[in-house]
């Protein structure tokens, strides 16, 4: 079964200094029929001012991965955890049994683009722990690149969920096949270009639900750049 969320039925929040699409329930914008994908809770897709971005703030019990499509982010938490994350590379913080962390823009005048991506954990209670990793590092399935998974296998970004994070960069023309182990189920999120899968044709923003099924087929009918979550 194949599911499409189109980009333009997403949540939307315009703070000024952060414009903000929800594809799942956040904060203010509530869809009883859009609350999450089994474990994947939210993916916010943001675009933060030059000099702005989220001051101090609590997180308890969620894996938080943000992904970096333009411009640089500046991290800071509890844990230690510091760095400035750019294009390229993927960051994780287990909030587990509480961490304070913030994140703002790292350029004063340069727009950043990003994914925030919160995943259920598999339990409640875990020690806070931060990681970021860099794309080029980790192992490469054609277009595709591992940057996290359960066991944190290869080098990726260890997840305390049963679930694996896809990069997928794909050239116009270019194809690719994920299979889907039996009960496992796929997200996959277009963040830009034109991608058809399962026969179904995304634009920029839009998302695909797979289940049921053997395999993402995907093939890329313009450039294409999109993350795809492989979850239990």
């Amino acid at each position: 079964m194949l599911t499409i969320r189109k980009s333009q039925e997403r949540g939307h929040a315009n703070h000024g200094w952060l414009d903000s699409h929800h594809t799942f329930s956040f904060a203010d914008y509530y869809d009883p029929e859009h609350m999450q994908f089994r474990s994947l809770r939210v993916i916010n897709e943001d675009f933060i001012a030059g000099g702005s971005g989220f001051p101090t703030h609590p997180h308890r019990d969620m894996e938080i991965v943000t992904y970096v499509v333009s411009g640089a982010v500046a991290h800071r938490d509890t844990t230690g955890g510091q760095g400035v994350i750019k294009p390229g590379q993927l960051q994780h913080m287990s909030a587990g049994t509480g961490v304070q962390h913030s994140e703002f823009n790292a350029s004063t005048s340069e727009p950043l683009h990003l994914l925030q991506i919160w995943i259920l954990p598999e339990k409640k209670g875990l020690t806070p722990r931060y990681r970021d990793v860099s794309l080029a590092d980790l192992p490469h399935k054609g277009a595709l690149v591992l940057a996290a998974s359960h066991e944190g296998r290869d080098g990726t970004l260890q997840i305390s969920q049963d679930v694996d994070i896809w990069v997928g960069n794909m050239g116009a023309g270019e194809v690719a096949v994920h299979e889907l182990a039996p009960e496992r189920a796929a997200w996959v999120q277009l963040i830009s270009g034109t991608l058809v899968v399962n026969g179904e044709s995304l634009s920029a923003g839009d998302a695909a639900a797979v289940s049921g099924e053997v395999a993402a087929h995907l093939s890329a009918t313009e450039a294409a750049h999109f993350l795809l979550f492989d979850l239990a």
